[in-house]
């Protein structure tokens, strides 16, 4: 067996403490836990020594690039286990470790005690306690008074008592030398603002927003609809990619290999004679109206997220300005992606002058934010290597701790959970195609139990551009309605593809692919026809904006329904307190049950208190708790969701 060899000089120069089971912590700390900014983050761990000694131990913590430290008392739990908070104030990268040292003072007077109750004389132990008094250093000046007084109280009149003095004890906690002080490792921590934890987004393509037939939108027609996307409670504008599109391979209708001279153009082939990454395509107008946009989406408190694609067009500049950055085949062609892209080129992020390459997305992304962007959705996120997305989320945050990335893709579930761990702010699931009741709870359980929740956000889209699921493709108004409300309440996050208000669902036959998708064509809509279902989603988000227990998702739990297409379940706050409980119904047919609330407690005057009464979200209309539940009927024609706010 290979052992180090420890000397014995070594082995007694060694810690004195065990520091243990730290909560929280990623992978040992190699990962950033994820919290949110101007909240309470609650540090715990195990913490002993050998024999009787009193232990003190302090939790540090600074952001990533300060030098000076903050301090926070830990206090005993119990069976050696610490807990202690600190706020990180703002967004940024923060470390945090935890610190164990003996109590020279405390141990002394311990001992003392436990010698005066055996009736034991503790005459040269009060001796001993005073000369400790006397290495106090670094003292306050109220703690020095109190230090000093006792002192001289115990040399004039020689009893013990004023050592003992509960005053004194503290006085001098902070007041002696740490000779076997120990620090844990350092565990890093992301504090994020709120819109990374409770966001509410809707995306379209800017080209379709013209209300004119046939006619190119602009980035003018895309500010006319942002008071409408503000009303129905959005907050988040995502664009699809606003670039100059390639013309070779260029994609027709329906995603045809051949496309006309009028055909546009799939938005995700970036990059033409006009520009790259950093250039809007010429038709959606100009710089100064982004901005006017970004303007607009403020007022209305909406903000903007831009798809940041890791791929190009083979028309893209930098194929001429740096041929390097991308992989050429024996007959001098450029290496298209695989099929069925050849209208995209993916760069090579391995070439030789991959430096350059990596700081020339980081400065694409950069240009966006000093126009007012602070939330990007990274599409194809899978086509660049770990370590570069580690590099760019660490030196972008370090910039600009406002922004959030949302790694809009999905893939394995293990390289989505790797993506997360190293910083994305937001996350895409498999939700779209979790249907069945014990899919969500499973599902919805992975997500919201350790780790995993301390560091993967999810975002629960219904629908995206690439994707309509099967079970929207019948187009009955209560399936739409009964995934949105999902999606609303399951997650702090989740999001929608434009049309989807409008029950779109025509689709390619047996492909989870839209008919006419838009990525191919432009379109335009009647946003008012009758059917759309826009008030519904509004009043969803107006529930949303407010309770607190559906703006996070962690603290979710689901309730036993015995109705296997029927799913309910509560979410909870702690601050302000607010405890939501939801039903969705999974199929269309009417149907009663029992909904069992025994064991659901609300926060009422700092105790909880079981339910006594639920409030309906939508009606207002009261109900009591009677034997421990409720009997309620669904009709997913009339709504597919009941909602309650839980009353003591």
């Amino acid at each position: 067996m290979n052992k180090t060899i420890q000397t014995v000089e070594s082995a007694a120069a060694g810690s004195a403490f065990l520091i243990e089971n730290v909560y929280p912590l990623i992978d040992g700390g190699r990962f950033a836990v994820k919290r949110i900014a101007g909240e309470r983050v609650e540090v715990w761990a195990d913490i002993y020594r050998d024999g009787d000694a009193v232990i003190s131990a302090a939790l540090v913590w600074r952001r990533e690039q300060d030098r000076d430290w903050r301090r926070e008392p830990m206090s005993h739990h119990g069976n050696d286990r610490w807990y202690g908070a600190f706020v990180p104030t703002e967004p940024g990268l923060y470390v945090y470790a935890v610190e164990a040292w003996t109590d020279e003072f405390a141990t002394w007077r311990h001992g003392l005690e436990r010698k005066r109750l055996s009736g034991a004389d503790v005459t040269l132990d009060a001796i001993e306690g005073a000369g400790l008094l006397t290495k106090a250093h670094g003292v306050r000046q109220d703690a020095a008074s109190i230090i000093l007084r006792q002192c001289e109280d115990y040399l004039q009149t020689g009893e013990v008592a004023p050592l003992l003095a509960a005053e004194l004890s503290e006085a001098m906690a902070e007041s002696q030398s740490r000779l076997d002080v120990t620090r844990s490792p350092l565990f890093p921590l992301s504090a994020q603002r709120d819109k990374a934890r409770f966001s509410t987004w809707y995306q379209m393509m800017p080209r379709s927003q013209s209300a004119v037939p046939g006619q190119h939108g602009t980035l003018r027609d895309c500010i006319a609809r942002v008071p409408d996307i503000g009303a129905m409670g959005f907050d988040v504008l995502y664009f699809t990619p606003i670039h100059p599109i390639g013309h070779t391979r260029r994609k027709g209708r329906n995603d045809s290999p051949i496309a006309t001279e009028h055909d546009p153009g799939s938005p995700y082939a970036i990059g033409a004679a006009e520009g790259g990454h950093d250039a809007l395509h010429p038709e959606l107008g100009t710089i100064e109206d982004f901005r006017a946009l970004v303007a607009t989406c403020l007022e209305y408190g909406v903000e903007l997220a831009l798809d940041f694609a890791m791929q190009c067009s083979p028309d893209h500049p930098w194929l001429r300005q740096h041929p390097e950055w991308f992989k050429w085949r024996p007959d001098r062609s450029v290496r298209a992606a695989d099929d069925p892209y050849p209208d995209i080129v993916i760069p090579d992020f391995a070439c030789v002058d991959r430096i350059a390459l990596w700081n020339a997305f980081r400065d694409v992304m950069l240009f966006w934010i000093d126009h007012g962007v602070t939330i990007f959705a990274v599409d194809n996120h899978d086509t660049a290597p770990l370590p570069f997305w580690d590099w760019l989320i660490r030196d972008i945050r370090r910039r600009h701790p406002e922004v959030i990335l949302f790694a809009k893709s999905f893939t394995r579930p293990k390289l989505m959970n790797g993506l997360a761990k190293l910083g994305f702010a937001q996350s895409f699931t498999y939700f779209p195609w979790r249907t069945r009741k014990w899919e969500l709870e499973q599902y919805l359980g992975e997500l919201t139990s350790y780790p995993e929740r301390d560091f993967y956000r999810p975002n629960l889209f219904v629908n995206t551009p690439d994707l309509l699921p099967f079970h929207l493709q019948g187009g009955e108004p209560w399936m739409f309605k009964s995934r949105v409300a999902l999606a609303a309440t399951l997650s702090g996050n989740y999001g929608v593809y434009s049309g989807f208000e409008l029950l779109e669902h025509d689709a390619i036959p047996g492909r989870e692919e839209y008919l006419d998708s838009e990525k191919y064509q432009i379109r335009q809509r009647d946003w008012n026809q009758p059917g759309n279902i826009k008030s519904y989603i509004a009043e969803l988000n107006r529930i949303r904006s407010e309770n607190t227990a559906l703006q996070q998702t962690p603290n979710l739990r689901f309730l036993g329904i015995e109705d296997d297409e029927t799913v309910a379940f509560v979410k909870q706050a702690v601050d302000p307190a607010n405890t939501v409980v939801v039903v969705v119904a999974l199929s269309r047919h009417a149907r009663e049950f029992w909904l069992p609330l025994g064991d659901v407690t609300v926060d009422a005057g700092r105790q909880r208190h079981h339910v006594t009464v639920l409030e309906n979200l939508l009606t207002g209309e009261q109900s009591r708790i009677e034997w421990g539940g409720i009997r309620l009927r669904i009709d997913p024609d009339r709504d597919p969701v009941l909602l309650f706010r839980c009353l003591a």
